[in-house]
Parts: structure tokens; sequence; C-alpha cells
């Protein structure tokens, strides 16, 4: 199929949206053609996301299938929407895992599930306009547009906590969403296009506009500040176990498996390449931040009795090992933390959605309330120890080759930073693993697991999608990593490149 001259990307982001409102006109009590309709966008949405990674021409790494249409001229703002080999992948995780969050929500939210496809159709296309956008004002809108959904998602469908967990998380993410924009506002301001006009256009700031070594200091602490709060970066961490916990499963799968990747994407696309000084003098911080939230969050993890909790501290850690491979920033580090990006959103996501299917079966979580569940459930246990393998890295699955890279580039840059993130992998196994053989092994002694229902058929369609991809990349990685490889270089890796051209002109 030609995509030339067709506005796929619009199609594919809007296409939620446009489901939200056909939703939106079913009568309430009409579940079944609710559910139907959703999961119809999202399989359609999927499935028109699919030549992006086939039609991507890897080998010019440049912004394809453009779009481009005057907003707001006066101040450079355009609907602009592009896409390279770094946020095509992060659309099609989004497009893949949406179909798998809306027929998760089958088992648990019971209760206005009209409004709940609506919020989660209409945050779908916020998430995919974040990755799309090559104009800052048109990014940040999409931004915005993904925090109102998962708010109420957290507080109407939530836990005993939920109206805390969807406060706090509101709060935490719009101070960054604000202090961001100031930034952007500041940015349109100062710089220029090549007719000397101001402009919002990301490529064509990369492209005119030397920003002043101060400016980029104070803008990179707005856009950096947010990102790291929406990762979230230590020691900006506390709202997301309260968010993980209380959110239904289909708030957490979606939250882990896409949402978190909101800021390292952030990160990639515009703080390195906009601030690339002030990158250059924050790096050490960063990493170190990055380095004590993976030994922070692994020792966390390590200490929880609540299955929720424990993938939910486990994700602390597994961000930092990604921010850390970003700030290593050679491209093996790069590489290494895209790739683990769209790793920890299957890996991670499948945990909650097998925390929530036990849940369902026995309403609790303590792991001292299971053992022995391997007799009793055996493709539930087969499931769980797949993607646990998974997410520790165990080689031939897909978390190997994103952890290999990140270590590899953090050696490069500095290999300090590479011992604490070893050790992040040493700690994963041992939590990870530890929680498996309390779960799934000896003994089956509460009486109240003896009757427990293995997967069921929905269940299997929610799972399986994601094991056979975790088997695909952990055996063809490169199929993956050499889509987005000419994209570093030319949209990332360049800009360091001219930092460090600049200083070795001003030292002779």
């Amino acid at each position: 199929m030609d995509l030339s001259g067709i506005p796929v990307l619009s199609i594919v982001a809007f296409l939620p949206f446009i489901g939200a409102v056909l939703v939106a006109l079913i009568p309430g009590k009409k579940e079944g053609a609710i559910r139907g309709l959703s999961m119809a966008i999202g399989v359609v949405t999927f499935l028109i996301s699919l030549p992006l990674f086939f039609q991507y021409d890897s080998v010019a790494g440049d912004m394809q299938f453009e779009e481009s249409h005057t907003w707001i001229p006066s101040m450079g703002i355009a609907y602009r929407l592009g896409i390279d080999g770094i946020s095509m992948l992060l659309v099609l995780l989004t497009t893949f895992l949406s179909p798998i969050v809306l027929l998760s929500s089958y088992g648990h939210i019971k209760e206005r599930v009209k409004e709940f496809n609506i919020l989660y159709l209409v945050m779908e296309t916020g998430m995919i306009g974040v990755f799309v956008s090559t104009d800052l004002f048109l990014f940040y809108i999409f931004w915005e547009l993904t925090l109102i959904p998962l708010y109420f998602i957290v507080g109407i469908w939530g836990g005993p906590r939920r109206l805390y967990a969807a406060i706090k998380f509101f709060l935490y993410t719009l101070v960054g969403s604000l202090l961001m924009l100031v930034g952007i506002i500041y940015l349109i301001l100062l710089t220029r296009d090549q007719c000397g006009a101001p402009t919002a256009n990301l490529f064509g700031i990369l492209q005119n506009a030397a920003i002043p070594e101060t400016a980029q200091m104070w803008l990179f602490a707005a856009f950096a500040l947010a990102f790291a709060i929406k990762i979230p970066i230590f020691p900006f961490h506390t709202w997301l176990p309260d968010a993980h916990v209380e959110a239904p499963t289909a708030g957490s799968v979606v939250l882990a498996g896409v949402l978190l990747k909101l800021g390292t994407y952030g990160l990639i696309r515009f703080c390195l390449p906009l601030f690339p000084w002030a990158v250059n003098e924050f790096t050490p911080l960063l990493m170190g931040l990055a380095a004590i939230g993976i030994i922070y969050g692994a020792f966390l993890a390590w200490a929880q009795d609540d299955l929720k909790k424990l993938v939910a501290y486990s994700s602390i850690s597994h961000m930092g090992f990604i921010v850390l491979g970003i700030f290593a920033w050679n491209l093996r580090g790069l590489q290494g933390g895209l790739l683990q990006s769209i790793n920890h959103g299957l890996s991670t996501g499948a945990l909650f959605l097998l925390v929530g299917m036990i849940y369902d079966r026995r309403h609790v979580r303590m792991i001292k309330d299971f053992g022995g569940l391997g007799k009793i459930i055996p493709v539930f246990s087969t499931m769980l120890i797949i993607v646990t393998l998974s997410s520790i890295g165990l080689p031939g699955l897909n978390g190997f080759v994103g952890e290999i890279l990140i270590v590899q580039g953090t050696f490069e840059a500095n290999w300090m930073f590479a011992i604490p993130a070893a050790l992040g992998i040493l700690f994963g196994a041992i939590y990870m693993l530890s929680m498996v053989r309390r779960t799934l092994m000896g003994p089956a002694e509460n009486p109240e697991n003896k009757d427990l229902k293995d997967l069921d058929k929905r269940e299997l369609c929610c799972l399986l999608p994601i094991v056979i991809l975790i088997f695909v990349i952990g055996f063809f990685p490169g199929i993956f990593l050499e889509k987005s490889e000419n994209s570093m270089k030319n949209n990332v890796l360049e800009y360091r490149d001219r930092i460090h051209i600049s200083q070795e002109i001003s030292q002779e």
C-alpha cells in the first residue's frame, strides 16, 4: 500500500478520537456495542499504523509522512506532523497495546463502561499525537490531552485511595507541564526561522537557530523537569507507585506501557538536540539520579509483599535504566534506551495484566496469600515466568539486548555509572525470581487457591500478542534497531557532535 499523498499520521492520531465521539452517541446501556466499537477502533488504528513500519525508509533516517498546515502564523505555530525511526516505534507500541488494554478492561471495568472507553480513546489520540508532532505548541496540546483522561481513569475506577493517587498524579504532572509551556513560549520568541520569523517548528529551530548557552540552561531545566516528572526520575517518582497501585489494571498497563515513555521520548526528541550545551553540563547530575533510581527502585521492589506494588516499584528502577542510556549520549546508549522503552512497555504491561488477572480471581495481591500456583493454574504460571524472565533480561527475550546496549553505552560514556546499571540487573533478577518462587512454587497450602480457574480465551488474547513480540524482539532485535539507527545519528547525535566540534575550535 502506497501511503504517499495520504495523511496517514492524522488518520492514525485522530481515528481514536473519532471513535470516542461515536461511542458517545451509543446509549450507555448497550455495553456490548460500546466495547465492540471501541475494540474495532483500536484494532483498525493498529492495522493502519503497521504500514508505517514497513514503508519507513530507515536508510534516510529523516522525518517522513510529513504534514503541515498553517495554524497561528504570527507565532509560527502550525499543524506539523512527521515521524522518524524513533517516534515510529513508539507510535506502533501505542497502537499495539491499545486493543490489549481495551480487551483487558472487560474483566474489571463493570460500571460506567461508556465513560471509560471514551476516556481511553481520547487518551490514545493524545499519546499518538505526542509522538508525531513536530511543532512544539502542538506537541504540548497533545501532551496535556493525555493528562485529563488518566486522572479520571484512576479517580473513578481505581482502588480505595484513588482520589489521593489521581490528584497527586495530576498535580505533579501539571507543575512540570506548566514549566514546559513557559519554556516553549520563550523558545518560540527567542528563535527565528530562515526568514527571520518566530517559529515553533522543531526542525526549523534546529536548522536555523543558535540558542545562547545561558538560555539553554534555563530552557533545558524547564523541559527536562517536565519529562523527569513524567518518567519519573528519582526524586520525582513518588506519584508513580500510588498511581499504579490505585489504578485499574487497564490504567496501570497504559501508564507503564506508554505514558511513562512520553518523558523518555521528550528527552530524546527535544532536550538532547535543542539544548546540547546544557545537556553536556547536566549529564553527570542526570546520570547520577538515574543510577540512584535504579538501585533505590530495586530495593523498594525487593521489600514489597504486594504483587502490584512490587511491579510498580520495579518501574522506577527500569525507567532509571532507560534514562541512564539516554544520557550516555552515544549511539549504543540511545538505541538501548529506545529499545528498552519498548521492552518495558511490553514486559511491565504484561506483568500488570497478570497481577490484575489473579486479583480478579482472589481479590488479594499479597504474595503470602499464594504459593503453589504452578500446579493449580499452569497456563497463568507459564505466562508469568516468561514475562518475568523478559523483565530481568534473559538472553533470547526482549529485555536482554536493550540492557546490554545501555550498559555498553554507559561504560563508553562513564564507566563508573555502568556499575549501578549492572547491579540493577542483578537486583532485578533477585526480587523478580523471588516473587515467582513465592507465588508459583512450593505447596499450595491456602485452600482458597485450590479452585482457581486458569486463564480464559480473552485473557490469553491479551497476553499472547505480547509474549510473541517478546520473543520476536529477543531473537531479531536488529529489525527494530535498524529502523531507528540513522534517525538517532541524524536527529540526535548530530547536535552532540556540533558541540564537540565547537569546543575543539574554541580550545584551538
